[in-house]
């Protein structure tokens, strides 16, 4: 919470310099779910259910160190505030790791390829774990407002879908643009080595150009009580305790099943643009600015939907208008509506099915993101701890897991219909990429629609929300006489 009620409101540029450094967690998302099981598969030519078991494991691996994390920056107490020392600390290593992942040593064996993937993997997602947990939890002490949230959740969104897509964008237009010795461009390995080094550079920019952009605000927020030392059990009862909160739960979820679905879409989308509508690198590189595209229109779309409708309800309708968007372009094909391969139109008819399931996609996201800041004050009544590192530390453990298992089903879906390494798109039978689009769509719907049910168990609305802020503030007033002081920055 903000400390100082007559703190001056966030302003555009405070909201844009927080926004832009998930573009180097988008930078980190792209490389994951859309290049790396292409590359190892068919460029570096490791089996695709050894690569996807590979990125799981990493994933999961990963995946533990949030809670950690996401505790440590609730607990540690500096002059630069608590979450601010460990997103600067995060920059090099995680842009240095992500570099290493795309330049494997030459002559290893696929188990070898696959522990290099797994260690260099694990490092890339938990040294972007020590910049992600801490700016997704500066979030609710940046402001208590009920709107300002959706906001400022919009601006994170839009500024992680700028990173990923603008990095696919240029990687599928320029870095892996067809040549004579690669007239599929996707299959050019130079192209992924450049996508690296230019990616580490954007990622290790973004999160420092974030980070102290973004430390002025910390002499408006008040250091919660030091916490006693206590031993992992009561630690660990106190985790239990914070996670037993309805809405959470409910989001968490929603999170697994949907979560699932996107990572699946995201590794499938390079295969289905390849293999089934046969599209090639410059046009796939029209396609990935759908995605940002609907990010950017989710930034105005967000904060509409969640004053009309509330959070919770204006993230489940837009969650089922993604996934009708999503299936659409397949169950059009099925049916014979679709253009065909090769037609001119077909590319902007998928690009605006897709653009529209992003605008529903991310604007749902940036809600239940924006619906977990909500959640801290709720728990902190509850509990009497603040803890926003490990509500956003669970979310991102839950969201790494499902996405992991996402890319993990997409392997193995790849690996059973019969897309072997170096199959050229060319001479492929088409009954293949069509198996795999008749398992992938039902999928799809069940995932998306599934999971936005379990919204209806979140219970927090713009009244009760006010009503929880005002009490903390009232608890505090009472007790001003044991505030810790407010530590100015560094300067």
């Amino acid at each position: 919470m903000v400390a100082d009620p007559t703190a001056p409101k966030l302003g555009f540029v405070t909201k844009l310099l927080y926004g832009a450094g998930s573009i180097g967690y988008g930078v980190k998302d792209v490389a994951f779910r859309s290049f790396l099981l292409l590359y190892y598969n068919q460029v570096v030519g490791v089996r695709a259910e050894l690569v996807s078991l590979a990125i799981l494991v990493a994933l999961v691996v990963d995946a533990i160190s949030d809670p950690l994390v996401g505790q440590w920056s609730d607990t540690i107490r500096t002059r630069w505030g608590r979450r601010h020392p460990l997103m600067i600390a995060s920059a090099l290593p995680a842009a240095g790791s992500l570099l290493f992942l795309f330049f494997p040593p030459a002559g290893m064996s696929d188990t070898q390829t696959f522990f290099y993937i797994l260690v260099v993997g694990c490092c890339v997602r938990t040294f972007i774990t020590f910049y992600e947990i801490p700016s997704s939890a500066l979030a609710p002490e940046l402001t208590s407002d009920y709107d300002e949230r959706t906001s400022i959740a919009s601006y994170r969104y839009f500024f992680a879908y700028l990173g990923g897509v603008g990095m696919a964008f240029l990687t599928l237009l320029v870095f892996l643009a067809p040549t004579e010795e690669y007239p599929v461009g996707q299959l050019n390995p130079g192209g992924y080595q450049t996508f690296a080094i230019v990616g580490a550079g954007v990622m290790l920019a973004a999160i420092l150009f974030s980070s102290f952009g973004t430390l002025h605000r910390v002499r408006y927020f008040k250091l919660p009580p030091a916490r006693e030392k206590i031993g992992a059990v009561k630690t660990l009862g106190q985790m239990k305790h914070t996670f037993s909160n309805r809405g959470f739960l409910a989001i968490l979820s929603f999170g697994v099943l949907k979560y699932t679905s996107v990572g699946m879409t995201s590794a499938l989308n390079i295969y289905f643009g390849t293999y089934f509508w046969g599209f090639n690198s410059a046009q796939l590189a029209i396609l990935t600015v759908d995605s940002l595209a609907g990010a950017f229109l989710a930034l105005f779309l967000a904060p509409l939907v969640s004053r009309k409708l509330g959070k919770r309800n204006a993230a489940f309708y837009l969650a089922i208008f993604a996934v009708i968007f999503a299936s659409a372009p397949y169950l059009l094909r099925f049916s014979g509506l679709m253009f065909e391969n090769g037609d001119p139109l077909l590319v902007a008819s998928v690009f605006a099915f897709s653009m529209l399931f992003q605008l529903c996609g991310v604007s749902s996201a940036v809600l239940t993101h924006a619906m977990i800041g909500d959640i801290v004050e709720e728990s902190q009544l509850a509990t009497g701890r603040r803890s926003e590192g490990l509500f956003y530390a669970a979310n991102t453990l839950m969201q790494k897991s499902t996405s992991g298992l996402g890319v993990f089903a997409a392997g193995l879906l790849v690996a059973f219909v019969g897309i072997v390494p170096g199959s050229d798109p060319r001479t492929i039978d088409p009954a293949i990429p069509q198996m795999l689009a008749l398992v992938y769509v039902p999928t799809l719907i069940v995932l998306y629609i599934g999971g936005a049910g379990f919204l209806f168990a979140y219970r927090i609305d713009r009244a009760s929300h006010e009503a929880n802020v005002s009490e903390l503030r009232r608890r505090d007033r009472s007790s001003a006489v044991n505030a810790d002081e407010v530590p100015e920055p560094a300067q």
